[in-house]
């Protein structure tokens, strides 16, 4: 150190601002390729411009280090320690950037494979942690510190962990045996045997949040999917059948009703969104009530949310149709009958 000159410390700092200026043109031209490989269909090319923008700062500034510790001709030991530092510190960023990258690949993967609606951050964070991890124990190692003890701590205190954190780590696997069978994906509408019910909107390492028809959101721990009973509204097919229940009275013609409810059910299916257009509409009288005849009507509804403008729709139309028919409606009556007692009584003379 007694041996540096002002010109070997002024070079150094030179090329500390030459790194520094080329890391800041850097962002600048990453941001612009970031922003111009948005424009695109192609998600790969994010991922890869994403990855530049990461280490184009942090790369040229520890490049920018190692070429001044080199200028000012450091004596050995020191200039050991330094690239050792500098080493350390780029494997730590080119993991952190490595993490992101594939994270966010397992991300696009799971949006091409599970639609629109997909957002599991369950195997994203999986895969960040293992990523990180491996990156600190290489950098680690290579900062001369043996990763074997600390290898065989962690295999002795993981029981320990796993023991103290069981109620976590069942949630964990739970959320990796949902997604691995494919019991739910986000987008699915389910109902719970407990009664929460809503649109799946993501499956993380510890619960699941589900979006209520409210516009309000459940969480859920995913150990709970393995003890009840779950009711998939998307599987095997978005589509469902909708019962609508109606009654009629028992003066009606029963065939004249059932072509009538069939015809209105044929035009909300083509009119109504989220109708089936090329169903089938079906009428089935099942029951006698004490002044009425009940029957079921049955439509389909493209998904789960879509049934309650098509039930709406649907019956508002039928009622203007049994008006426009002269159909009364079923209303609610009872028969009394009164014995006259003075004609009872004269007959019994």
């Amino acid at each position: 150190m007694d041996d540096l000159s002002w010109e070997r410390i002024i070079a150094a700092g030179i090329v500390v601002v030459a790194a520094l200026a080329i890391a800041v043109l850097l962002r600048l031209l990453t941001g612009r390729l970031f922003k111009r490989a948005g424009d695109t269909r192609w998600t790969w090319d994010d991922l890869a411009a994403r990855l530049i923008r990461d280490l184009a700062v942090p790369v040229s500034v520890i490049v920018g280090v190692w070429a001044a510790a080199k200028v000012l001709e450091l004596p050995r030991g020191t200039l050991d320690v330094t690239g050792r530092a500098l080493t350390a510190a780029t494997i730590l960023v080119v993991s952190l950037a490595l993490a992101r990258l594939i994270a966010a690949s397992v991300s696009s993967f799971a949006l091409a494979k599970q639609g629109v609606a997909a957002n599991v951050t369950i195997f994203a964070n999986i895969t960040r942690v293992v990523v990180i991890g491996v990156g600190v124990l290489v950098m680690l190692q290579s900062l001369g510190i043996s990763i074997s003890p600390l290898l065989g701590a962690l295999g002795v205190g993981g029981l320990a962990v796993a023991l103290a954190l069981q109620d976590t780590l069942a949630n964990l696997f739970a959320g990796v045996h949902v997604l691995a069978s494919k019991t739910i994906e986000p987008g699915d509408y389910i109902k719970l045997s407990t009664g929460q019910e809503g649109y799946v909107v993501d499956i993380n390492w510890r619960n699941t949040s589900i979006r209520t028809l409210s516009d309000n959101i459940e969480v859920i721990p995913n150990q709970r999917f393995s003890d009840t009973i779950l009711t998939n509204y998307h599987r095997p097919a978005q589509d469902m059948s909708i019962l609508i229940y109606a009654k009629v009275a028992y003066e009606v013609d029963l065939d004249h009703v059932e072509e009538l409810v069939t015809a209105v059910g044929h035009e909300v299916m083509k009119d109504v969104h989220g109708g089936v257009a090329d169903a089938s509409v079906l009428v089935r009288f099942d029951d006698f009530n004490d002044a009425t005849v009940g029957f079921h009507v049955i439509l389909r509804s493209t998904e789960f949310g879509d049934q309650f403008l098509i039930k709406h729709e649907f019956l508002k139309r039928l009622h203007r149709t049994l008006r426009e028919e002269g159909i009364a409606p079923p209303y609610w009556h009872h028969r009394v009958t009164v014995e006259d007692q003075s004609r009872k009584d004269e007959l019994a003379l």
